[in-house]
């Protein structure tokens, strides 16, 4: 009785996601776009996440609920195939999901890949798949500007998905703007001194990033979590790290230990890392923000620490 009772009760914790997606009126994709919309529709409804934090867009498989979330939705918010490749097919046919990435007020970069490095056969599989050299950039929401932009438009958006909420969206957004700006002075205060101090990336993720607070790496490697990279490409990249001296280098939560460790081991180095899609940042109406400041945080406490 009691073990019918427990699979009961797994069953149920298993199937509650998927079930909160499908009876939501909107949708996102990626959890930064959540958090956004989050606070924009504060006091008035909770969107709902496509994907579980720690699943990368790059390689999702939809699920019977997922197809059955996206087809009940009012309202989907997406990046664009740029980032979510999988569901180019499904949305681009259906008139509820906007694309993010090509909104007219977006300020786009083009995707720069990890060229100043030699690869070999195992070194192209960057963050779980291979850039475009020149396509745009995906990654639009590392830049307070574009969230900024997003924001706008979903609560223009989300009038017509709540007429009756009209005021408070704007003025969710309108608190959303203040406080986003006044965070992001606080990190331009803060980040400003490291501008020239040297890191190193795991893939081109993070431009409109480092473009808005005037940071770069000295290399973005190109490796990738699912393939342990070839020795001859490890000691290329050991060498690097070596001429650069004391130095941060970036990893990802889907990073092994064991990949990171044989290219830094007995080198001068801190290994830190960037959650770029804030797995483990809350979701309410603050929670782009908290993941703003987790990620600029971890760049900068160990940068001040060289």
């Amino acid at each position: 009785m009691r073990l019918r009772l427990l699979l009961c009760v797994l069953c149920w914790l298993g199937t509650t996601p998927a079930l909160a997606a499908e009876n939501s009126r909107v949708l996102t994709t990626i959890k930064p776009l959540q958090q956004i919309a989050a606070a924009v529709m504060k006091d008035i409804d909770t969107p709902a996440l496509l994907m579980e934090p720690g699943a990368s867009p790059h390689s999702y498989a939809l699920r019977p609920s997922d197809r059955r979330a996206l087809a009940e939705a009012e309202r989907i918010y997406w990046i664009g195939p740029e980032l979510e490749l999988f569901l180019q097919d499904l949305l681009e046919r259906q008139d509820s999901a906007v694309d993010l990435l090509h909104l007219p007020q977006m300020a786009v970069r083009k995707q720069q890949q990890a060229h100043n490095f030699q690869k070999d056969e195992h070194a192209s599989h960057a963050h779980g798949h291979e850039h475009d050299h020149g396509s745009l950039d995906a990654h639009i929401w590392l830049s307070p500007d574009n969230a900024k932009v997003v924001a706008r438009y979903m609560a223009e958006d989300l009038a017509s998905v709540y007429p009756q909420h009209v005021d408070q969206l704007q003025a969710n957004l309108a608190v959303f703007e203040r406080s986003l700006t006044a965070l992001d002075d606080r990190l331009q205060v803060r980040l400003s001194p490291l501008r020239d101090k040297p890191y190193f990336v795991f893939h081109d993720g993070y431009g409109y990033f480092e473009d808005h607070y005037g940071v770069k790496p000295q290399g973005i490697f190109s490796l990738s979590h699912e393939v342990q990279p070839g020795a001859r490409h490890v000691n290329q990249l050991r060498q690097q790290l070596q001429a650069a001296g004391p130095s941060c280098v970036f990893t990802e939560p889907q990073f092994t230990p064991r990949l990171v460790n044989s290219l830094t081991q007995g080198l001068p180095v801190t290994v830190g890392v960037l959650d770029p899609l804030g797995s483990a940042i809350d979701v309410g109406p603050k929670g782009y923000e908290h993941m703003l400041e987790d990620m600029s945080g971890a760049l900068a406490d160990c940068l001040e620490a060289l």
